[in-house]
């Protein structure tokens, strides 16, 4: 084959190639694509891999189908007290419906963007709106994040989008409202602080009266069994000298009094006045207590 048949043969199979360049594109798994014919959508459920088009007749788009995140800057919203919150909040979103939205947003993300961030300002506008600052604050975040993300993702169906999320990131108070939010806080703080500290002496003083009760009782129950064993001991002694005085009176009476003497004269300084034949004397005389 001579050198000039060669040429033709390369040239050819370039023509080739570059045709074939221009009949064939593919659609990554991460991509949606539409394809056109002379500016008119023709298809766009195209499934990832190896496709083909007319050169010159079709031309192909091809939109990014992960998920984007639409970080919107805080915005001030009014609660059904009318006072002012700053939210801050994002927004996951995908094409669901690459046709629908190429024919809505032209295919521009940013324009995407813009009415998403729409929606869901007054979506949380009228949230907020019918809601106090407790309640969007503690008690009604998820509820509220999951009502935005319904009603967006219904309204996102005319565009061609799917909304994955809404996400509150946070809720701050104005300088104004948290002052008096920290206010309130503070003086319902100090009333339940002024409320514990009124039921903690209440119930001190029942505890402590109840004590004094209680050893008042065991005061009076000791004395009364210690009287009874006094008295139970008096008539034990009693029954004792009685039993003692009548097996020999005479000496139980001389043991008496000498016990009666020790006691009165053991100190010098006692005087006692009585007259000389007073019995108190009697065994002073002699042992029998007889003159």
């Amino acid at each position: 084959m001579d050198q000039g048949k060669i040429m033709t043969v390369v040239v050819a199979l370039m023509i080739t190639v570059l045709v074939a360049s221009f009949c064939v594109f593919t659609v990554d798994e991460r991509e949606r694509a539409i394809k056109f014919r002379l500016g008119e959508i023709v298809k766009t459920d195209f499934e990832p891999g190896i496709h083909f088009k007319l050169p010159l007749v079709n031309n192909v788009r091809k939109f990014d189908a992960r998920i984007v995140t639409l970080d919107s800057e805080p915005e001030r919203y009014l609660t059904s007290e009318k006072k002012n919150v700053i939210v801050d909040s994002f927004v996951k979103w995908r094409i669901a419906d690459v046709g629908t939205y190429y024919t809505a947003m032209s295919g521009d993300e940013r324009q995407a963007n813009l009415r998403l961030s729409q929606i869901i300002r007054d979506g949380l506008r009228g949230e907020f709106g019918k809601r106090t600052i407790q309640e969007v604050v503690s008690g009604e975040r998820a509820e509220i994040m999951t009502i935005l993300t319904a009603n967006a993702s219904e309204q996102a169906k005319d565009f061609g989008i799917e909304v994955v999320d809404v996400r509150i990131k946070r809720i701050d108070l104005s300088d104004d409202v948290s002052v008096s939010v920290f206010r309130r806080m503070e003086a319902e703080r100090a009333r339940v602080a002024k409320d514990l500290r009124s039921k903690g002496a209440e119930a001190a003083e029942r505890i402590r009266a109840d004590a004094d009760r209680q050893r008042t009782i065991i005061i009076a129950d000791a004395f009364r069994e210690a009287e009874q064993l006094r008295g139970e001991g008096d008539g034990e002694a009693a029954a004792i000298y009685a039993a003692a005085y009548t097996q020999d009176s005479e000496f139980y009476s001389f043991y008496r009094s000498l016990d009666a003497y020790r006691v009165t004269f053991k100190d010098k300084s006692d005087i006692m006045v009585l007259e000389p034949d007073n019995d108190f004397f009697k065994y002073f005389k002699n042992s029998k207590g007889v003159e």
